[in-house]
């Protein structure tokens, strides 16, 4: 009798340690649990969870060689492809200007690179609510990427109508993403408008007017000079190349790595 006593104390003891590992189990994933179904019920919540690894991917790319995500014309700098956004082959004077539309370019490329993705993307939704009954229209439209004041904007121009028990109808998606590339960008303008101007730009103006900006100027034995813009409160960085006013070889004025 003691034996089987002891036998089934045991056992609520055992039971007891699965209830409560599953009460803690279920408290941890209850809310991944809740936004999975969340996401799976909204069709915005959908497309921004099946995009922000490319649109994160596309950014930093961007930011990291200056403005392209498969740069084209552009100087090899610690692994990394940078566009040169002013450059001319010549000795002694000034660069061109390569983008004078930086941020509308930045945006094109965004729009570029993100479109193969937003297609995927709604052809998974439509798979989704259409594997739970919804009967499912969907227009295809194109991707608008825009710059902002500390935050980039996508904006997927699709149109859904979602029927079931009653109809829910969807003009556009939008998807924000807070990055500062509005800002870094407009001050890569300014440089370039001096390298483009006198050929050289004074970097430490800019940080003593913009005091969480760090500006590193990093010149090449080329003639060429890698500028390095860092927020200093969240890290976005943006790197692009120039090649202005330069000097051949034996004449160079100072080069930094």
């Amino acid at each position: 009798m003691f034996l089987k006593k002891r036998g089934q104390v045991t056992i609520f003891i055992i039971l007891a340690i699965i209830i409560v590992g599953a009460a803690v189990l279920v408290y941890f994933l209850y809310p991944t649990i809740r936004a999975n179904i969340s996401n799976a019920n909204n069709p915005n919540s959908f497309i921004q969870t099946c995009m922000q690894d490319q649109i994160k991917s596309v950014i930093n790319n961007i930011s990291l060689q200056g403005g392209k995500v498969d740069p084209n014309f552009y100087y090899e700098y610690k692994g990394n492809k940078i566009q040169y956004l002013c450059y001319t082959n010549q000795y002694y004077i000034p660069c061109l200007v390569q983008e004078p539309a930086l941020q509308t370019s930045i945006q094109d490329e965004m729009d570029k690179n993100l479109q193969a993705t937003a297609n995927l993307c709604f052809d998974e939704l439509k798979k989704s609510f259409e594997s739970r009954g919804y009967t499912v229209n969907l227009i295809k439209g194109n991707v608008t990427a825009e710059l902002l004041p500390k935050v980039v904007s996508i904006t997927l121009n699709d149109k859904l109508v979602l029927t079931k028990s009653g109809t829910q109808s969807y003009s556009f998606f939008r998807i924000l993403v807070n990055n500062n590339l509005y800002e870094l960008t407009g001050i890569a303008n300014s440089i370039i408008s001096w390298e483009a101007t006198y050929g050289d730009a004074e970097t430490t103006d800019y940080m003593s007017y913009y005091h969480d900006l760090k500006v590193e100027k990093k010149k090449q034995s080329d003639g060429t000079t890698v500028y390095i813009l860092t927020d200093l409160n969240n890290g976005g960085k943006f790197q692009f190349a120039s090649r202005s006013l330069a000097w051949p070889p034996g004449y160079a004025q100072g080069q930094t790595v």
